[in-house]
Parts: C-alpha cells; sequence; structure tokens
C-alpha cells in the first residue's frame, strides 16, 4: 500500500487559508466592527419608526434598509415599544418609541 503524500500538503495549504483568515479578521476588525455598530444603530432607528410612527409590519420594515444591509436581524419587544436591530456576534442596538419625541437610540454599550 502506497502512504498517502498529498497529506502533508493539504494540511498547509488548510493551516495557511486559516492563518490568513484570522490574519485578515485581525486587520480589517475595527473597520468591521465600526460598520457593525453603525449598522446596527441604522437599522434600530429607521425599523422603529417604520413600525411606531409608520404603524407598518416588521417585517416590512426591511425594505427600508440601505443596500448592503442584508445581515442586520430584527426583533421587536411590544410592551416596551422598543426594536432591536443585531449585526451577528459584532453588535446590537435598540430604539424605543417615546410618545412626542420619537424613535431614541439607547445609549451605546462599549
Amino acid at each position: 500500500m502506497r502512504p498517502d503524500t498529498r497529506s502533508p500538503f493539504r494540511r498547509r495549504m488548510l493551516m495557511l487559508g486559516l492563518a490568513l483568515v484570522v490574519g485578515l479578521a485581525v486587520w480589517f476588525w475595527g473597520p468591521l466592527n465600526a460598520y457593525a455598530k453603525t449598522a446596527s444603530a441604522y437599522g434600530a432607528r429607521v425599523a422603529c419608526s417604520c413600525r411606531y410612527i409608520g404603524g407598518r409590519a416588521l417585517g416590512d420594515c426591511k425594505k427600508d434598509f440601505e443596500a448592503g444591509m442584508e445581515l442586520v436581524m430584527l426583533s421587536e419587544d411590544a410592551a416596551a415599544r422598543s426594536v432591536t436591530a443585531r449585526f451577528p456576534l459584532l453588535a446590537s442596538q435598540t430604539a424605543t418609541y417615546r410618545p412626542g419625541l420619537g424613535c431614541q437610540l439607547e445609549p451605546w454599550q462599549d
């Protein structure tokens, strides 16, 4: 039986690919994190206004998002009249409707 000579090559390529992905994540962490915070804040504010001022269904409010915001997920707390927008694994922001003031973002937790 002949030993598999491709196994060490595959292992090296896998390790190189993994190192590249980790390196890119570290390099772009700042801009990616800032984008996630901004996208979640924008999403919460727009969806809260759409839901509680416009009276539309929460699922319909995603139509108002800008291009590139497909990863932002929305959830609603009807009792608190608030909408939370989440960018997976990176950021979350909540906007609450207050009569006479409209939808206001909760302070950021850094």
